[in-house]
C-alpha cells in the first residue's frame, strides 16, 4: 500500500531538523573532487512483488540467477571508473533464504569480477525475533559465505567480517518493535564480525533515524535499541574504535518533482527503481548529501541501494537507464577533469573510509584492501560433508582495453 504524501512528511519529522540544517550549513566540494559510488543490492531471488511473504519456486530462482549472471556483464562491462573497475553489486542475499546451490552460482559470479555477497536478514516478521536466534542464523551464515571464499578478514587474520542490512530496515529494533524485535541486533552484529552497517536510509519507513546524511560510530552502548540514533562523526586522523560502522546513503529532499504538472515533494533516499533510475540530475543531488569523513571532503561517499531481483525494476538496473548513467558519469570524469569516480564494493567503500580516517591521501581507488581483505582461509569453517572448493580469482578489471 502507497504511503500519502502526509504520512511520509510525519514519519520525516524527527530528521526533517537535521536536513535543515544541512542543506543551511553543507556545501558540496567543488573542483578536485572523487566520487566513490557503492550499490548495496537487498538481493533476493525469491522475491514474488505485491505477493507479501510468498516465494518464488526453487527452478523460478535458478532460471533468474543464471539470467543475471549472464546479462549483468553483457549490460556493464563497457564503463569503468576512473581505476578500470565496472560497476558492481554488493550483494546482501538474506540469511534467512539460504540455498547452497544459488549461493555457489552467485559466489561463481562474484570470482569472475562483478562483485561480492555480503549478509541480509529478515526477521521478526511474524513475532519479535530472539537474540539468541538472531545469533546463530548471522553466524551459521557468515560461515557458509566463508567457506566459500566470500565475505572478508580484517588484515588477512581472524574470524571471518561481513557488512550487513537489515531486510526490513528496522535495525537494532528501530521500527517500534516490528520486523526484528532484539534491541541488542547492533551487540549481535558486532560479536559476529560486522564491521559495517549499510541499511540507511530507510526513510519514509519509520525506523529512520534523526541522524542523517553521515558515516559514524554508534555513540550509545550498542546493547540498546537503535543505538544507531546518534553517533559519533568519522574524522581525519581519528581512528574508529566501534564497530560496526554506519555507513549512509543520501537522504534529501527532492523538490524538482512534478505530478499533475504540478510541485510535488518527493524523498530522495538513494534507492534505484523502474519509476525512478539513477540519473545525472540524482548524482548531482547525492553529491550535494556531502557525506564525507570530516575533514576529507573532497572524497565524498554515495551509498546506493536497490532491490536487483525484482522484475518490475529491471530497466534501472542493466537496461538503457543504468547504461546512460554509467555513460555520463564515465565520461563526464574524462571530459570536464572536475572528478574521479570509483565504483567499489561495500568492502572497498569501508576500507576507503578507513583510509581517510588514519589520514591516507591521494586516489582513494588505492585503498580498497586497506583493511578488511577477501576471505582465503576455509580450514576450520567447511561444514561437515563439504568438499574443499579451490578459489579461481580473476582480475577485477573486465573492461576491453
Amino acid at each position: 500500500m502507497r504511503m500519502r504524501l502526509t504520512e511520509k512528511v510525519f514519519t520525516c519529522l524527527p530528521w526533517l531538523p537535521a536536513y535543515v540544517w544541512q542543506r543551511w550549513t553543507r556545501t558540496a566540494t567543488r573542483g578536485s573532487v572523487h566520487l566513490i559510488l557503492c550499490l548495496a543490492d537487498h538481493f533476493e531471488p525469491s522475491v514474488l512483488p505485491k505477493q507479501g511473504e510468498a516465494r518464488a519456486s526453487a527452478d523460478v530462482q535458478e532460471q533468474r540467477l543464471e539470467r543475471w549472471c549472464r546479462e549483468i556483464p553483457k549490460a556493464l562491462k563497457e564503463w569503468c571508473d576512473s581505476d578500470g573497475f565496472p560497476f558492481r553489486h554488493t550483494y546482501f542475499y538474506p540469511a534467512e533464504q539460504y540455498d547452497p546451490g544459488l549461493i555457489e552460482r552467485l559466489a561463481q559470479h562474484c570470482r569472475d569480477g562483478w562483485g561480492e555477497i555480503e549478509v541480509h536478514l529478515h526477521h521478526g516478521t511474524q513475532s519479535p525475533d530472539t537474540p539468541e536466534n538472531t545469533r546463530q542464523v548471522l553466524l551459521k551464515f557468515r560461515d557458509a559465505l566463508a567457506c566459500r571464499g566470500c565475505l572478508s578478514q580484517w588484515d588477512g587474520q581472524g574470524e571471518p567480517r561481513y557488512a550487513f542490512v537489515h531486510g526490513n530496515f528496522a535495525l537494532a529494533n528501530s521500527g517500534r518493535n516490528q520486523n526484528c524485535g532484539v534491541d541488542a541486533e547492533m551487540k549481535i552484529l558486532a560479536d559476529t564480525g560486522c564491521y559495517a552497517d549499510f541499511t540507511l536510509p530507510s526513510a519514509p519507513n519509520p525506523s529512520q533515524v534523526a541522524k542523517i546524511n553521515a558515516l559514524y560510530e554508534c555513540s550509545l552502548p550498542l546493547e540498546r535499541r537503535s543505538p544507531h540514533r546518534q553517533g559519533k562523526d568519522l574524522r581525519l586522523g581519528v581512528a574508529p574504535a566501534l564497530f560496526p560502522l554506519i555507513i549512509q546513503g543520501p537522504l534529501m529532499w527532492d523538490l524538482s518533482r512534478r505530478k499533475y504538472g504540478l510541485p510535488y515533494p518527493a524523498i530522495e533516499n538513494g534507492e534505484l527503481t523502474a519509476s525512478h533510475p539513477a540519473t545525472a540530475e540524482r548524482l548531482s543531488m547525492w553529491h550535494r548529501a556531502a557525506i564525507t569523513v570530516v575533514g576529507r571532503p573532497d572524497w565524498v561517499f554515495i551509498k546506493l541501494h536497490c532491490h536487483g531481483m525484482d522484475p518490475r525494476d529491471e530497466a534501472a538496473i542493466f537496461g538503457e537507464p543504468m547504461k546512460r548513467f554509467l555513460r555520463g558519469i564515465v565520461e563526464g570524469a574524462k571530459s570536464t577533469g572536475e572528478y574521479q569516480v570509483h565504483f567499489t564494493t561495500a568492502r572497498e567503500m569501508t576500507n576507503i573510509i578507513l583510509a581517510a580516517c588514519d589520514g591516507r591521501e591521494g586516489n582513494p581507488g588505492n585503498f580498497r584492501n586497506y583493511r578488511l581483505t577477501p576471505f582465503r582461509s576455509r580450514r576450520l569453517l567447511r561444514p561437515s560433508g563439504v568438499a574443499p572448493q579451490v578459489h579461481h580469482e580473476k582480475a577485477l578489471n573486465t573492461c576491453a582495453e
